[in-house]
């Protein structure tokens, strides 16, 4: 079955400085017009650092849900920025710690109904200290937890990110703390 939608005009309605939001004329596979809603998100990238059993955790404010929550360190994508790098970049801004090694995990596609981000998760490997220094926009704590306790945070509803929890439940599958 032919499941492709085809684009036939793409309509920007709003572009600012980490989104875009087009409004389409597109054909469905049966070939009949449609319109599709989609906001263009450049993609981040994300690194789970667990070291000597703990995980690194950033806690920050996030404006569209009016709360603090806690995640892995990541962050936005520049235009035509390798998510390796950014994902590096990012565990030293936001916690200070440097990998040798990132393995990529998993390529998240996170709200497919209408956003185009893709969110790539990555594994920090042979960890060392480097120094901290977020952006001057970011305010954040950075929390070393165990990971079981983590995972007691996910099951109770105290992390509710989703790289986050995939991260973890990976994590913790992975090296035998929960069974599949």
């Amino acid at each position: 079955m032919n499941l492709k939608e085809t684009t036939v005009k793409k309509n920007y309605v709003f572009e600012g400085k980490i989104i875009k939001v087009r409004r389409d004329d597109a054909l469905l596979s049966n070939g009949k017009p449609c319109t599709r809603e989609v906001v263009e998100h450049p993609g981040g990238a994300c690194v789970l650092c667990v070291h000597e059993g703990k995980v690194a955790l950033v806690k920050q404010f996030r404006y569209a849900y009016g709360e603090a929550l806690y995640e892995i360190p990541a962050g936005k994508l520049e235009v035509g920025e390798d998510p390796l790098l950014a994902a590096k970049r990012e565990l030293e801004e936001e916690t200070g710690l440097v990998a040798k090694r990132l393995e990529h995990l998993f390529t998240l596609y996170p709200t497919p109904g209408y956003c185009n981000e893709k969110i790539y998760i990555y594994e920090a490997k042979e960890i060392s200290l480097g120094k901290v220094h977020p952006d001057a926009d970011e305010f954040l704590d950075i929390v070393y937890l165990p990971v079981e306790e983590v995972y007691a945070m996910i099951e109770n509803g105290t992390v509710r990110d989703g790289k986050t929890i995939i991260a973890i439940q990976h994590y913790a599958i992975k090296n035998g703390l929960i069974s599949r």
